[in-house]
């Protein structure tokens, strides 16, 4: 799954002028790999942005899992989202002012979802070094631990690759999971209200339980790097359509912001490990 090219040792956020974190938060990040919550959207804002949710997950008859994947580059109402400056301003505490946004999903578990996200790190996934890549997990529905909101292990986020095994099938969404995950520290349940969002680290290891209630629990995941992170695989490149969201791109191609915004209209680029 690793290639040669792959660097996935975190590298400590170090910014003595912050925008919107604190130096306690950044600490926080660089010590336990996420830092959560923050309000961006409020009420009225956020519900017009899970109706556009729920429309697209309609259009494409999907109501659950992955179908939303990657589609930043393709539909306005997603650049919009990804380059909102609320959003960015944290995001550029931590990688700093040149952002781009090479990946997103809508990540929607049903009610009595009986399929758990085991224990994983994303990084461990992509063909992407080094490993650079903060991920905003934006609430679109409030999540907590009745409705199997994300689970973080604190502080996994700066030991490196770690073992995988096989998962049971049937009962999981991935059929690999982080080995002996149990033993690495009590988890930290992501509890968010709708509209906020958490930061984590792209090597912290995190998942879900079953959602055992009769709520919904939908999120959309937003992936930024800055552009000194470069892609060692060019085939997985095919599938990567970044937007450059704040000040240089560098050697990344970027994609304008889309016209349409109908789902039906286009199709995912690739699927490239949004989890």
């Amino acid at each position: 799954m690793l290639d040669e090219f792959q660097d996935l040792r975190f590298d400590p956020v170090v910014n003595p002028s912050p925008k919107r974190l604190s130096p306690a938060q950044i600490d926080h990040y660089n010590r336990l790999g996420f830092i959560q919550p923050f309000d961006i959207f409020p009420p009225d804002e956020i519900a017009r942005i899970r109706a556009y949710a729920d429309r697209l997950m309609a259009d494409m008859r999907q109501d659950g899992a992955y179908g939303v994947n990657c589609y930043q580059a393709r539909l306005a109402g997603l650049w919009d989202i990804a380059t909102d400056a609320r959003i960015l301003d944290h995001v550029e505490d931590i990688i700093g002012p040149d952002i781009l946004c090479w990946a997103s999903a809508i990540l929607s578990k049903a009610p009595h979802d009986p399929k758990a996200v085991p224990w994983h790190q994303d990084a461990a996934f992509w063909h992407l070094a080094p490993a650079r890549t903060v991920t905003v997990w934006l609430a679109i529905d409030d999540a907590d631990a009745g409705n199997s909101a994300m689970r973080f292990i604190p502080g996994t986020h700066d030991r490196g690759a770690m073992k995988l095994r096989a998962t049971k099938t049937g009962v999981n969404v991935f059929h690999i999971e982080t080995e002996g995950a149990d033993d690495l520290g009590q988890p930290f349940t992501n509890m968010l209200k709708a509209g906020q969002v958490s930061l984590h680290a792209d090597m912290l290891v995190h998942g879900s339980l079953p959602n055992r209630s009769g709520r919904r629990r939908c999120g959309l995941t937003l992936r930024y790097c800055p552009p000194e992170v470069r892609i060692t695989d060019a085939a997985w490149a095919k599938g990567v359509e970044a937007i450059q969201c704040r000040g240089e791109a560098g050697h990344w191609r970027t994609h304008p912001r889309p016209d349409n915004d109908d789902i039906t209209k286009t199709s995912s680029p690739h699927v490239v490990g949004n989890n």
